[in-house]
């Protein structure tokens, strides 16, 4: 009897033969629609969605305000390019973004389509108004995978391979990482380090910092250190960059990550959850620092496209009277909560970590050398998948597992997936 491929397989074999290796795939899954936390592929499985399209969709997936704010610009303009001709949309989100801007204002801002081009742009708006050439990124960051982004990312082998040579003028200081043995005094010593050996201060135009790492395993910079790199930059003269593409968005229970820390940044990157799963991303910051470019030296194509702008207003009108951030924050606790139990009981979870929501859990072999076990972490995802919940991994040794489940998800479907992410653990954890 001949068995016929499933339709999973027919498109599976399609993607191994028309699209090349270089793109990984964390789930041999294709989508077929989604809504809210949920996501259903070809063969009608359903999964708890707790990676968002890698940090994309913290206001769930096809959130109707977002959907119905895309339908509506959709029957106006979807683009113009905006260097060519100017739409409200572009200008509204503009403005709503330069007055949630935690630095100092006034403030502007200008959109592009992803995090790699914020990145970059932030980096020649710095270069520009300094007129210095030299950048500093930390060591476990994630930046891009553009020529400068993979340059200024701090996890090199998976991301770098062999793409070289790399931007000249970019150098990496240590991040804060207490769990690997690696304090808020240490990182501060090795960036004062990096001035007397390799850079002088006076040729850095900017510091990038994620408030809490993304790729690098959900690590939040203390605020001490945030602190301390904020008088850094004052007393250099240096600009201070958050990058907010992971963490903002409420990502944290507060609407940008660095908030906490009382420390204003001069430039803010932002993108992926903006757009409600359309792509947009941009920088905000100070208006004399964002005036620096000349006419013609910023801009994009699709930059700013209409459609994303009409989704970004959406977003950020349901983030408007703070009921979503309060839920977002007792979503953290609740997570938080749930994995430190599971922490006490499993003895390969080696550290929680995260703030707010965005929480994850490292895996080693052995609690005392904190070996890292990329293995377990790999058979927690499968096994997370084998009940309906999908999860991605992260850090340097590819051993965290990070959570991205959507602000939006209630209780109910909270409890769900913990009860399937707590039989993942405890199967993986038998080998």
């Amino acid at each position: 009897m001949t068995i016929s491929p499933s339709r999973t397989d027919e498109l599976l074999a399609l993607r191994l033969s028309e699209v090349p290796r270089g793109v990984s795939n964390g789930h041999p899954i294709i989508a077929a629609r989604a809504e809210g936390v949920r996501l259903w592929d070809v063969e009608g499985r359903v999964y708890h969605d707790w990676v968002g399209g890698i940090g994309v969709l913290n206001v769930g997936h096809n959130h109707p305000r977002v959907v119905e704010a895309v339908r509506a610009q959709l029957e106006q303009v979807t683009h113009t390019s905006f260097q060519v001709a100017m739409y409200e949309p572009y200008l509204r989100l503009a403005a709503r973004l330069n007055a949630l801007f935690p630095g100092e204002r006034p403030a502007k801002t200008i959109f592009f389509t992803t995090g790699a081009e914020a990145t970059e742009n932030a980096i020649k708006i710095a270069r520009s108004y300094t007129g210095r050439p030299a950048v500093l990124s930390f060591t476990h960051s994630f930046h891009g995978r553009t020529l400068l982004g993979m340059t200024l990312t701090g996890k090199k082998g998976y991301y770098a391979q062999n793409f070289g040579p790399f931007a000249p003028d970019v150098y990496h200081a240590p991040f804060p990482y207490e769990y690997r043995g690696v304090s808020v005094e240490a990182a501060l010593e090795g960036l004062h380090e990096l001035f007397r050996t390799t850079v002088d201060s006076s040729r850095v135009a900017a510091i990038i910092l994620e408030p809490v790492l993304g790729e690098g395993g959900f690590l939040p910079a203390p605020p001490a250190f945030l602190r301390a790199l904020r008088d850094v930059c004052d007393e250099h003269g240096i600009v201070f960059i958050a990058d907010e593409i992971q963490s903002g968005m409420g990502r944290t229970g507060s609407l940008w990550a660095i908030e906490g820390s009382g420390v204003k940044p001069d430039l803010l990157t932002f993108a992926k959850s903006i757009g409600g799963g359309l792509p947009i991303s941009g920088v905000t910051g100070r208006a004399e620092i964002m005036d620096a470019p000349a006419p013609g030296g910023l801009g994009g194509t699709y930059a700013g496209n209409p459609l994303a702008c009409a989704a970004g207003l959406a977003v950020l009108d349901l983030f408007e009277d703070g009921s979503l951030l309060a839920h977002a924050r007792h979503v953290g606790e609740r997570l938080h909560a749930a994995f430190r139990d599971l922490q006490a009981e499993v003895p390969g979870i080696g550290d929680v970590r995260g703030l707010g929501p965005m929480v994850a859990m490292e895996f080693v072999k052995d609690g005392e050398t904190k070996t890292p076990d990329p293995e377990m972490a790999t058979r927690v995802v499968e096994a997370a998948r084998r009940r309906g919940l999908l999860l991605l991994k992260a850090g340097m040794y590819a051993s965290v597992i990070r959570v991205l489940v959507p602000l939006t998800v209630t209780d109910e479907e909270l409890d769900e997936g913990l009860e399937m992410l707590r039989g993942a653990v405890w199967e993986a954890a038998q080998g």
